[in-house]
């Protein structure tokens, strides 16, 4: 293999074996005031230059692509019958899904047995009532909830821009031209990102070993235990039985039907990038017509990431334990909200889940810092939890086709499938 073709998990994961071997033997053989001088001058300021980096992008990517996401509707007439079917749905598992992820969690405690010193200058804060966070979604100055990166009101602010978009229509479409060039931009500095993450890695993991030891290992295993868990459990328990529910078919003959989509979403850790394949699996092996899979399947590429969800809930459960902050449950229904929302404006590439979990902990009061503890190993999670994505949007796309007529059951129970 050349380095050429050294693709970026490959490179993570170099990153996270080389953080850990550097980590084990600064921590068992040097003295820990070099220990303390290293973490201080290399470890520390290159992790948090990566942490920057990915707060960085949170604005303009929720902004952009919720805004794109939201006029990708087109017809707002469409919007109350197909589109609001798929909304529904949509939504409906994300919400599934963040809750079976906290709920996993908060029984496991994959935090537990782990501590790390809380920065002094960071102080937990008390959630807000839930009446006055629904009140503070919509904002009375939108560049400043930016400046702010008030979240909730963020995503507010660009879910009501695209549907005035898909209002306007034609007038609209140099303004979408605009907003689809800077998704593509902001989207490719997402992955230039995501290309220094295995310095980020390396520096992040290695600054918690020299500080913590071996002790880090067992409460991150349980966490990509927990994370792994949930997704199955929404992935063979939650569609099927929405799928069973809604249409009467078979769930056997949907994963078999579905499978080359979920191999490729797997190996790309991206819902943009298989979309062209879920596209034609949705045609060719579960009979949906094309009026119907054109619509739902590029929106779901943007707004459902169920699996992106799931990282969320558990890693916000994980990361409070670890830092031995005890959440509420206004914190618990404030986290399902969040990613629920949060997920609407999740592009589908790679790495991005991990932006979208630091707007979630900063809403909460936990440390961003603690992305740093999950990072290593957040790449292998998020090629499951991107075949899980995709399952959901195929999910629905087949029970949006079967109610609305543009389904043919015959492709779908075809003999030939493989």
């Amino acid at each position: 293999m050349t380095w050429r073709k050294f693709d970026l998990t490959a490179w993570i994961l170099l990153g996270l074996a080389a953080g850990i071997v550097v980590g084990l033997l600064q921590y068992w053989l040097l003295p820990d005031a070099v220990n303390e001088a290293s973490v201080r001058w290399f470890h520390d300021p290159i992790g948090r230059v990566f942490l920057n980096a990915i707060r960085l992008m949170v604005v303009p990517l929720v902004i952009v692509s919720l805004t794109l996401g939201t006029a990708a509707i087109g017809d707002l007439r469409k919007l109350g019958r197909i589109g609001g079917k798929t909304m529904g749905i949509y939504l409906l598992t994300t919400a599934i899904a963040i809750s079976i992820g906290l709920m996993l969690a908060s029984a496991v405690q994959p935090g537990e047995g782990l501590t790390v010193d809380v920065d002094a200058s960071f102080e937990g804060r008390t959630a807000p009532p839930l009446t006055d966070t629904l009140v503070d979604i919509v904002p009375t100055n939108p560049f400043a909830a930016m400046v702010q990166g008030k979240m909730l009101q963020v995503i507010f602010v660009a879910l009501l821009a695209g549907l005035a978009l898909a209002a306007v229509k034609e007038r609209a479409r140099p303004l979408m031209g605009l907003l689809e060039s800077m998704d593509s931009v902001i989207q490719r500095m997402v992955i230039m990102i995501m290309w220094v993450a295995p310095l980020g890695v390396f520096a992040l993991i290695a600054k918690v070993i020299v500080s913590e030891g071996l002790a880090v290992f067992v409460p991150l295993l349980k966490y990509m235990g927990c994370v792994l868990g949930a997704l199955l459990i929404h992935a063979v328990v939650v569609y099927p039985a929405i799928l069973t529910a809604l249409t009467r078919l078979s769930p056997v003959q949907f994963f078999k039907n579905i499978f080359p989509a979920q191999i490729v979403a797997f190996s790309t850790s991206s819902s943009n990038a298989t979309l062209p394949v879920t596209m034609e699996v949705a045609e060719t092996r579960l009979g949906t017509r094309e009026s119907v899979h054109a619509f739902t399947l590029p929106l779901g590429a943007t707004i459902n990431m169920d699996g992106t969800a799931i990282m969320q809930g558990v890693a916000t459960v994980f990361i409070a334990g670890v830092y031995g902050i005890d959440l509420t449950l206004g914190d618990f229904l404030q986290v399902i909200m969040m990613a629920t929302l949060a997920s609407i404006g999740t592009a589908g590439v790679p790495g991005v889940g991990l932006i979208m979990l630091s707007m979630v902990l900063v809403e909460i009061g936990l440390p961003v810092e603690g992305i740093g503890i999950i990072l290593g190993v957040d790449r292998l999670l998020d090629m499951t939890r991107t075949a899980v994505n995709i399952t959901g949007d195929l999910m629905c796309t087949t029970v949006v086709a079967r109610s609305e007529g543009e389904f043919e059951p015959e492709v779908f129970g075809a003999e030939n499938q493989n």
